[in-house]
């Protein structure tokens, strides 16, 4: 089945925020993305309220945008640092004022390293992820060409291995304290190149699962009760790790954790220091159904009418915008408003355009624009170089994206 516009709880009236919608696109050139900032400030009050106790680092690959980064940082000092997805995507934010800088992948290509340590030099606070030791000894051959000292943190894997299940993600080795503390002595023998600072323990089945989806009661129950488990089995396996770096007498002060979907489990687990979110932010449609929480839908884009091929039918530009992960009908992108649109099962999304069936007594004019929702948040940053942001129904700045700026870091 193709993705169908989500009910709208918190909107009340879809028609009503529709009109608004289209106020604030009068004029516009379309395609365009567009961004709700006072559903974008009260989704950030949510995640801070989700996550306690805990600090937020803001996931820079869900936003894309510096103006957006800002802006949330400025509202609260709970907002602290970025976790960032490219080595150079955090030099090149270190120049744009940013610090604090964690990257959350492993880091090998030689300008990448570079960059790295160009920040280092001029003051950044960056600290790169590595989670086995011949990553530990590239970093290091590095940095002493480089001339400089690498922060580091290991990526622990915090996947459940069930009998026949495997429930998580294929990231790290490190599953367990023997396997960490492995990889901490390469470091603590590179010391004049490296320091081990932390480590982080992403709970990505916990963080990125929806277990509300409608019609799939079965499945859902399954994933609630999957969750229950690899919660309590990831929490005990995470605090043995941080425990016995500690003992071994590794200086872990950051322990980071979390995504958007598991705010609240990450703050119960007493080792963690900070939390990682930031799809929250936009709210695309795979945070739809979740069981504990819902934000509101915050960044958009608007598509322009540009056929009518039959009564019911309108042909949109562009359009096909398909988030990454396991191909499927959620990694289309949605119709959002009007109610009552949807995809056409044999065409879905398309490159250079995307029909949709209307709803019951809606006939759009030519140049009208229809309104999308992604699967999932950053992605859409990649097809447009701006974002006209917007209060109510009046547009208040246009912005670049990572992309507008000239920024390709994958």
């Amino acid at each position: 089945m193709l993705p169908t516009p989500m009910a709208e709880p918190a909107l009340r009236d879809g028609e009503a925020y529709y009109r608004r919608l289209l106020r604030v696109v009068e004029g516009q050139r379309l395609p365009l993305a567009l961004v709700d900032l006072d559903r974008l400030e009260t989704n950030a009050q949510a995640l801070q309220l989700r996550s306690g106790r805990l600090p937020i680092r803001l996931g820079t690959k869900s936003i894309r945008c510096v103006e957006i980064l800002r802006h949330v940082q400025a509202m609260s000092a709970q907002f602290r640092g970025l976790f960032c997805y490219s080595a150079r995507e955090a030099a090149w934010l270190h120049q744009q004022g940013f610090d604090d800088l964690l990257v959350g992948y492993p880091t090998l290509e030689a300008d990448d390293f570079a960059a790295a340590a160009r920040a280092v030099r001029s003051g950044a606070t960056l600290t790169l992820m590595i989670d086995e030791a011949d990553q530990a000894l590239a970093l290091a051959q590095a940095a002493r060409t480089l001339g400089v000292r690498f922060r580091v943190a290991l990526d622990l894997d915090m996947s459940s291995d069930l009998p026949g299940l495997w429930f998580g993600v294929r990231r790290s080795p490190l599953r367990d304290a023997q396997a960490a503390l492995a990889v901490a002595a390469c470091i603590r023998e590179q010391a004049g190149a490296l320091q081990l600072v932390g480590a982080m323990g992403y709970e990505a089945q916990l963080a990125g699962l929806q277990d509300r989806a409608p019609g799939s009661p079965l499945r859902n129950q399954l994933l609630r009760a999957l969750k229950r488990h690899s919660q309590r089995e990831l929490g005990r396996r995470r605090r043995q790790i941080v425990q016995a770096l500690r003992e071994a007498g590794h200086d872990i002060g950051l322990v980071n954790g979390g995504g958007t979907g598991s705010l609240e489990a990450t703050a119960a687990d007493t080792c963690i220091t900070e939390a990682t979110a930031g799809s929250g932010l936009y709210s695309p449609t795979l945070f739809d159904h979740f069981g504990h929480f819902h934000h509101l839908p915050a960044a958009f884009f608007a598509l322009p009418v540009v056929r009518r091929p039959a009564p019911g039918l309108a042909t949109c530009t562009g359009g096909g915008y398909i988030a990454s992960g396991p191909a499927g009908a959620d990694r289309l992108p949605s119709p959002f408003l009007p109610s009552g649109m949807r995809l056409l099962g044999d065409e879905g999304a398309g490159e250079v355009q995307t029909p949709v069936k209307l709803p019951p007594g809606f006939t759009p004019g030519l140049g009208a624009p229809l309104f999308f929702r992604h699967a999932k948040a950053g992605e859409m940053m990649e097809r447009f170089d701006r974002l006209l942001l917007f209060r109510g129904d009046q547009a208040v700045a246009t912005t670049p994206t990572y992309r507008g700026q000239g920024q390709n870091f994958f």
